[in-house]
């Protein structure tokens, strides 16, 4: 049997921390505030797969900390330092998050205690089976109640084996497919979504950086360009923020953490480079692209302009955030500074922006997923070629008008219509800047509020007790 560790609590002592923060800079009701604070359920699951001959038992949970909206939305991770403590925290920063960016879900997260570096693929597809029929038959796994993603641990083929699983026991359920979001595009899924997060980590960044008062708040000017970055965690979410900040936005990515120490290069590190090393040797260590440091975590705290953790949480604690120098934190992993090192990071004025915003591109594009699988068609189907007809027009039109013909390429451009994953990352940009443009607007100008993470706590909490208070529940 894999016991899982004993929950200690200190992550949710830290998001709870957090919301208090944001709760007193508000005038709102003591009892709805704990309401809010209050994780709705949590369900614990132990089920026995037979693996190798022999039974092993497994423990998983699916906590759902809020239903004011439907269905509860949020990822289930496998790891073996998953614990009850962490999931419910999770669910927590999950509705915070939906709040953030209007995505009308409530938040839920899921775990299974297990290392997946132990099982194959066959093994790996029973214990993810019967995991997801134990969520079934308790209606933690429903296209309108609880709908689960990808998290750390897991990825597309997962989220297949669980919708495919999902269909089997209730095969009457046209909307099978929109029981979990991440599939594969070929399995219901949506283009754009494995690469969300770490998009959505771009637009949040290029949002803030054109606003130049915001810029000059963290001793920094200018653009993305040029920007000195050190990223924790090459996994999907610091992978593609990476990949896209240097290759788009000509960032130069100077360090790379990984859990098996890391590697700098002061002139920058060729992102795709390292991730292919880093997916064929299954080590950071032997790329020749940089300098190799078996400790990682020190790495943290090398000067630089921005700072992205995007691994696990509790990475800046009160013991390292004295020691942090650079000018802003990007958190693109979930809680990966505790409430002690944001308030020593506060005081010190490196300014944090926050994962319940920076790292919100996954559930946003998981809710266009969802849409999708809901209204069983796919974006763009109905008006692209409207789109390719008014773009020739235009095209014709100018060249009456100027008289002289367009080349080729040109018109390709006017004439073309948006196909999905335009739409995805239109719809994604729009998000995560309107986002944004809201919490600056409280982080300016409510005297109550100092740095974005209380902003962003203060609207989510505020559009929550609103919909709590709209349907009558006090």
């Amino acid at each position: 049997m894999t016991t899982p560790p004993i929950c200690a609590g200190k992550f949710c002592h830290n998001v709870e921390a957090m919301v208090d923060k944001a709760i007193a800079a508000l005038d709102i009701d003591t009892g709805v505030a704990a309401a809010i604070k209050t994780c709705h359920s949590v369900l614990q699951v132990r089920f026995p797969v037979k693996i190798r001959g022999k039974i092993e038992v497994f423990t998983g949970w699916r906590a759902v900390h809020s239903t004011h909206r439907l269905p509860a939305k949020g990822g289930i991770r496998y790891a073996p330092i998953a614990d009850q403590d962490e999931v419910e925290a999770l669910a927590a920063l999950m509705t915070f998050k939906c709040a953030v960016v209007d995505v009308p879900f409530g938040g839920s997260k899921g775990a299974l205690h297990i290392d997946p570096k132990h099982y194959n693929r066959e093994e790996m597809e029973a214990i993810t089976r019967r995991f997801a029929v134990e969520l079934a038959r308790k209606d933690f796994l429903n296209p309108a109640t609880n709908v689960p993603a990808p998290d750390v641990g897991t990825g597309q083929r997962e989220m297949a084996w669980i919708a495919d699983t999902y269909k089997h026991l209730h095969p009457e359920d046209i909307n099978h497919l929109a029981c979990v979001t991440g599939k594969p595009v070929h399995h219901g899924g949506i283009r754009g979504r494995v690469e969300a997060t770490g998009r959505g980590v771009q637009y949040a960044l290029r949002e803030f950086f054109r606003h130049p008062e915001d810029v000059a708040r963290a001793g920094l000017s200018g653009t993305l360009d040029g920007k000195r970055i050190v990223i924790q965690g090459l996994g999907n979410v610091g992978y593609h923020a990476a990949k896209f900040l240097s290759e788009e936005d000509g960032a130069v990515i100077i360090a790379v953490i990984e859990r098996d120490g890391a590697v700098i290069n002061d002139d920058g590190l060729n992102i795709e480079e390292l991730y292919r090393h880093i997916v064929e040797h299954k080590t950071i260590q032997g790329y020749h692209g940089g300098r190799f440091v078996a400790d990682g975590l020190p790495v943290l705290e090398l000067p630089c302009d921005l700072l992205i953790p995007a691994a696990l949480e509790g990475q800046i604690t009160a013991a390292n955030a004295g020691r942090i120098q650079a000018r802003m934190v990007v958190e693109a992993a979930n809680g990966p500074c505790t409430f002690e090192a944001d308030t020593i990071l506060n005081q010190r004025g490196i300014l944090v922006l926050p994962d319940i915003y920076i790292n919100a591109g996954g559930v946003v594009v998981s809710y266009f997923e969802w849409i999708r699988n809901i209204s069983h068609i796919r974006f763009g189907r109905m008006q692209r070629r409207l789109e390719e007809q008014q773009g020739d027009r235009l095209t014709t039109v100018l060249e009456q008008v100027t008289g002289t013909r367009l080349d080729d390429t040109m018109r390709a451009q006017i004439s073309r219509g948006a196909d999905e994953i335009d739409l995805v990352r239109s719809g994604l940009d729009d998000t995560m800047r309107l986002a944004y443009q809201e919490m600056r607007q409280v982080w300016h100008h409510n005297p109550k509020v100092h740095d974005l993470r209380t902003a962003a706590f203060v609207i989510a909490v505020e559009k929550i007790a609103r919909s709590y208070l709209d349907v009558g529940l006090f």
